[in-house]
């Protein structure tokens, strides 16, 4: 699985989200409690920043081992959405 792993990274680096994404999803459906499948799913989501579904499955694979690092890019998926700066508007 290690090699799955390091495809779907690779991937997500060179931006074939894509590719990326289909090869997680059918993972998925054989492996669907693999918590490092749905941590790197939420990676690809959020270099695309879809936040939904960036969240979404980080917290997927928190629920299924609460030691994943999902549960730290969870957080700053959530502080990225929170982040106000009122600069950046014109009143």
């Amino acid at each position: 699985m290690q090699e799955n792993y390091n495809k779907i990274r690779l991937l997500t680096e060179e931006e074939n989200y894509f590719e990326a994404l289909s090869l997680v999803e059918n993972l998925l459906t054989e492996y669907k409690n693999d918590d490092m499948l749905w941590y790197l799913r939420g990676n690809i989501f959020k270099k695309q920043e879809k936040w939904k579904q960036a969240i979404d499955s980080y917290t997927e694979a928190i629920s299924l081992n609460p030691k994943n690092p999902a549960t730290t890019m969870r957080r700053i998926c959530i502080d990225i959405l929170n982040f106000y700066d009122k600069t950046m508007y014109n009143p």
